[in-house]
């Protein structure tokens, strides 16, 4: 490669849709064993854990894992952009490895089952300047909410 813009690019576009593993391997980011164990914990599609379920998948593989190392691990994942903390409305944080694909979430308000979705329409999703109070909009989340086909509603 040329030069950093290059490696840079090379990195946004030709890893960032590998899993969060190989990702991390890309990046060269000392794999301990615990690291290794919490990023394979975290593959799959449609994947929010919280902390408490990374620690007990991740000990299913590797007894030894504190919950310190997995909130240490996710905390600089998240740093890293490599992950993502989701906040459904209610309930603790959970984190997502799903971080390049430009996708929002929809949660069921009674289980708290999460999905990352696709909505057509977003890119025209406005502020009004009005609205604004003075602020630069720089990014746009949203959190689609209802029930899921095994809760059926209220």
């Amino acid at each position: 490669m040329n030069s950093s813009l290059e490696a840079v690019a090379w990195y946004t576009w030709g890893v960032a849709s590998l899993p969060l593993l190989d990702r991390l391997r890309a990046r060269d980011w000392r794999l301990t064993p615990q690291r290794r164990v919490i990023a394979e914990v975290m593959g799959g599609d449609h994947v929010h854990l919280t902390a408490e379920e990374v620690l007990e998948r991740a000990r299913g593989r590797l007894p030894e894992v504190s919950l310190a190392t997995v909130y240490n691990t996710l905390n600089e994942l998240v740093s890293m952009g490599e992950v993502q903390q989701v906040d459904a409305g209610g309930g603790p944080t959970r984190y997502d490895p799903n971080t390049k694909d430009g996708h929002h979430h929809l949660v069921c308000l009674k289980c708290g089952d999460l999905r990352d979705v696709h909505p057509h329409g977003l890119d025209t999703l406005e502020l009004p300047r009005s609205n604004r109070f003075g602020y630069r909009i720089v990014n746009r989340v949203v959190l689609f909410q209802g029930y899921c086909s095994d809760c059926g509603g209220p």
